[in-house]
């Protein structure tokens, strides 16, 4: 048998051989583990950042609820508004451009 040919000193250098090829396996994982560990966390730096951002943009979401009976209000003179210039402007007939002058209501007529 081969086996029973070899030294206590052959077994041992093959043990050493072994254990040293296991820690530069086991080394070459650390480093990786590491590199990764820096990008997850360079990773997670950039998105608290966004994070960041994106609260500042919706702090003032409730505020935009207030908006909707401010606009519902600006229709309402708009439209009184509208309601008063037909009134100046009716029965003095068309412009010199050639529209006729009146509001919205006249055009919708037409």
């Amino acid at each position: 048998m081969i086996l029973a040919a070899l030294s206590g000193d052959t077994y041992w250098l093959i043990a050493f051989l072994i254990g040293l090829v296991a820690a530069l396996v086991v080394a070459a994982l650390l480093a990786m583990l590491l590199r990764y560990v820096a990008r997850i966390r360079g990773s997670v730096d950039e998105l608290l950042g966004v994070a960041g951002q994106v609260g500042a943009n919706t702090a003032h979401i409730p505020q935009l609820e207030a908006t909707a009976p401010v606009l519902g209000l600006i229709v309402d003179v708009a439209v009184v508004q509208d309601g008063y210039m037909n009134a100046l402007t009716d029965g003095f007939g068309p412009l010199p451009d050639g529209s006729n002058g009146g509001g919205a209501e006249e055009e919708a007529k037409a």
